[in-house]
């Protein structure tokens, strides 16, 4: 059984995707949804990430964030594992989640610039795990103000991300 299950073949081939009526069944419980919140914060926690808020999914860094993104920006297997938890929270009903943690990536690679080498991840993959369209244009216009150097973004048709409230 896999932490963060989803509905498609993973790395592992012979590990057998989630139906849909097992997702349904794992919301229903609520003891699955708990244990299912502890694990993504024990992952945050690895990744220098400390879930401030289950409610709404705030996050902020952890007090040892810089070892931890040393790891991050030393071993890309870890940007599969990111676009997995974030796939899987989409499944879980968890978009609000997802929203926090791209965001939260976006700024720490495009903003702060703390991780360099997940950068092209968060662009890649991690933004298009979000479920909601409005608030995957949101991530991608909040991305395109901050990418560096502005001409070479090429994750939207500059017209409309100049438009774009």
């Amino acid at each position: 059984f896999r932490l963060f299950p989803l509905r498609e073949h993973g790395m592992n081939w012979r590990a057998k995707p989630l139906t849909f009526q097992e997702i349904q069944a794992f919301k229903r419980s609520k003891e699955v949804m708990a244990r299912f919140v502890r694990a993504y914060e024990l992952m945050l926690r690895f990744y220098g990430i400390v879930l401030v808020n289950k409610e709404t999914g705030e996050l902020k860094r952890a007090e040892n964030w810089a070892e931890r993104f040393d790891n991050l920006n030393r071993f890309s297997h870890n940007n599969l594992r990111i676009t997995r938890i974030l796939k899987c929270l989409g499944e879980m009903g968890y978009e609000h989640y997802q929203v926090h943690l791209v965001k939260f990536f976006l700024t720490e690679t495009l903003v702060e610039e703390t991780l360099p080498n997940v950068k092209r991840s968060a662009l890649d993959y991690f933004l298009f795990t979000i479920r909601s369209k409005r608030k995957r244009r949101e991530l991608v216009h909040y991305a395109w103000q901050h990418f560096k150097p502005p001409d070479s973004f090429v994750w939207g048709p500059r017209d409309k991300l100049l438009k774009y409230r």
